[in-house]
Order: C-alpha cells, then sequence, then structure tokens
C-alpha cells in the first residue's frame, strides 16, 4: 500500500483559500458526469464544463454532478463560481489528506471521507479522498481519479429499482456515502485471511520475512484507522443535523450507516490488537525454536561428556594400564561407551526431556 502526503510546507504562508494542487496526482484529463432524474426519467451525459450541466438540470430533479480529478485548479474555480463555494471549501477540496469532516454552509454542506478499495484484485489497498457537496437539489464529488465504488448507486438511479429516485438529494448522499462504507468490509475480509496465514506461518516457521510482513500490515491498520475512525462522528453529525438539507427520513438510513461504520472500525481496532499480539508471538515463537535447537545440542553434548571421559582415560600414556594388554579390551571398550550413551538416551526419555 503506497501513501502519498502533500507537502503543507509548500501552501505555508499564502492566503486562506488559495487553489493549489500540491500533493495531487495528475492521472489524465478531468472528467466531469452528470446524472439529472426525477422518478419518471433519468438523463446522463458526460460534459466538458460544469456550466453545462446547470444549465440542463430540471427545475423538479435532483442532479449529481460527479468529477473525476483535481489536479486542474480551474476546475475548482468554476464550480466555486457556479454554486457559491466558500473559498476555503474550495482550497479543502485540493488537500487530500484531510480528516474526514462535515462542514455546514448554510445553503450546503460540505462532507469530505476516505474512499477504500482494492484495485485490480490484487493486493493492493488504495485511498482516495472524495469531497461531497450536496444542496437541496444537487450533489457534486469531486475525486482524485477515474474508478469508484459508485457503480452499484449509478445502477439503481438507471433502473429506477429501490426509492432513490422518488428521494432527493439527501438520499443520494447517503446512498453513496453507504457505497463507501460498505466497501470498507472488504478490506477487513482480506486482512483476515492474511492474518490467518501469517498465525500459521509464526507457529511453523517463525522467519524474518513474516515479521516484515506483520510490521507492513501494522502500517496499513493505522492508516484504516485514520480514514475509518472519523467518518462515525461525520456520519453521526450529518444525522443529527439542523439544517434542512436533511430530511428525517433520511436520518433513518444515514444511522444504519453509523451502525456499520462503528462494525469496521471494531473489526480494524481488532485486527490492530491481533497484529500486536503476533509480534509478542513471533518472539515467543523464535524464542522456543532456539531452544528446541539448544536442547537438541546440549543432549548431544551431554551424552558425549561421558564418552569423552572414558575416552580420555584410556588416551594417556602410562606403561602399566592393564587393559591395554588385553586382545578384546578395544571391543569391550566400545561396548561400554555405546552402552552408556544408551542408558543416557532412556533416562532422558523416561523423564520426559525427548
Amino acid at each position: 500500500m503506497k501513501h502519498k502526503f502533500g507537502r503543507i510546507s509548500e501552501r505555508a504562508g499564502m492566503a486562506p483559500g488559495t487553489l493549489i494542487s500540491s500533493g495531487v496526482e495528475a492521472e489524465g484529463p478531468v472528467t466531469i458526469e452528470m446524472i439529472d432524474y426525477t422518478p419518471s426519467e433519468v438523463t446522463e451525459k458526460e460534459l466538458t464544463r460544469i456550466e453545462e450541466g446547470t444549465d440542463s438540470a430540471g427545475s423538479d430533479s435532483v442532479t449529481w454532478i460527479n468529477i473525476h480529478g483535481i489536479h486542474d485548479t480551474s476546475v475548482i474555480e468554476e464550480a466555486g463560481r457556479l454554486f457559491n463555494l466558500h473559498p476555503l471549501l474550495q482550497e479543502d477540496i485540493l488537500h487530500r489528506d484531510q480528516r474526514a469532516k462535515i462542514d455546514d454552509y448554510g445553503e450546503y454542506l460540505y462532507i469530505t471521507l476516505k474512499m477504500i478499495y482494492m484495485e485490480g484484485g490484487g493486493d493492493e489497498i488504495k485511498f482516495e479522498q472524495v469531497s461531497l457537496i450536496v444542496g437541496k437539489k444537487y450533489v457534486i464529488s469531486f475525486q482524485e481519479r477515474k474508478g469508484d465504488v459508485f457503480d452499484p448507486v449509478r445502477n439503481r438511479i438507471r433502473s429506477g429499482k429501490g426509492r432513490i429516485r422518488k428521494m432527493g438529494a439527501d438520499y443520494l448522499l447517503y446512498a453513496l456515502v453507504d457505497a463507501i462504507v460498505d466497501n470498507y468490509f472488504v478490506i477487513p475480509e482480506h486482512f483476515g485471511e492474511k492474518i490467518d496465514t501469517i498465525e500459521l506461518q509464526l507457529l511453523s516457521n517463525p522467519s524474518i520475512e513474516v515479521l516484515q510482513l506483520i510490521h507492513k500490515m501494522k502500517r496499513e491498520m493505522i492508516f484504516l484507522r485514520k480514514a475509518v475512525w472519523p467518518l462515525r462522528e461525520v456520519i453521526s453529525n450529518i444525522e443529527r443535523s439542523e439544517s434542512d438539507i436533511i430530511k428525517k427520513s433520511t436520518a433513518l438510513y444515514l444511522r444504519d450507516v453509523y451502525n456499520h461504520t462503528i462494525q469496521v472500525a471494531d473489526t480494524i481496532e481488532t485486527f490492530r490488537d491481533m497484529l500486536s499480539g503476533m509480534v509478542d508471538l513471533y518472539m515467543s515463537s523464535l524464542g522456543n525454536k532456539t531452544n528446541e535447537i539448544m536442547k537438541v545440542l546440549t543432549i548431544i553434548a551431554t551424552i558425549f561428556i561421558p564418552l569423552t571421559f572414558v575416552a580420555g582415560v584410556y588416551g594417556m600414556n602410562f606403561e602399566y594400564m592393564p587393559e591395554l594388554v588385553w586382545k578384546a579390551s578395544y571391543f569391550v571398550v566400545l561396548g561400554i561407551m555405546f552402552a552408556v550413551g544408551i542408558g543416557m538416551l532412556w533416562f532422558f526419555r523416561k523423564k520426559k526431556w525427548i
């Protein structure tokens, strides 16, 4: 997992509301998609300018403008001009390391949160900041790059299934946040499988590679916690918001998203504790492995101590040693040494030392 942080020092000393794309990756041109819908019809198109969407939006419809790419500050400035967005809000959209939060600007709400997903079905986890602006008749979403987890929401709007086309912009906001939070569950499942594998490796072969993998996963958990933990407060504030943009009927659905967020946060905390315990398990397994090796070496050395003594005695160059003149002395001494070794092995096994 790669984590890139914007360089805050580049913005030091600048006036509040200054738009700079520090830390934002430019991945192709900015694309603007619009979905305008009523209970009976849907209009979907790709725009070259945001102004085209405001001109074609119906008076009784809900408009969703989704902007992929925030490296072009002129697009942010155009959105600010058309929707009367506060300069500080525009600045926040470009700062991709924002903590999840909600700001009430009266005519609209600004929500920023992290979208997390597995790219290409592999092991690489992608973090992306998503900024949502919701008014009474519109939702504007800003993403860092092309690709997201909103396809189920788009499909429900196109097909007319569910309540989404019968509800307002606040319900669309709920649907987008719910899609992001639901996708959070994929990440703990991925980590859960890896943790099970690591536990087996720790018990069978506690290598340094396993320890490095544990530290990598602990680092990833820190970033996951940073993304998910503040979201509880954000959703709670949306649910309890006194703004007339959020209707009471939508607040009930937001409560369900809040419960999901709590569940994900608890799972992440559990995995953090498990990974911390795995470091201790690694040290214990490594210690046990070392003890087993030392045990075998100690047994071998202990068996050879009396054999070395016998060999040392008969290696002395004394002239008067009666055993030296016996024809069978060599075989007798070998037999005694063999019996001593077997006897010691039997004694160790009887004591359950081996």
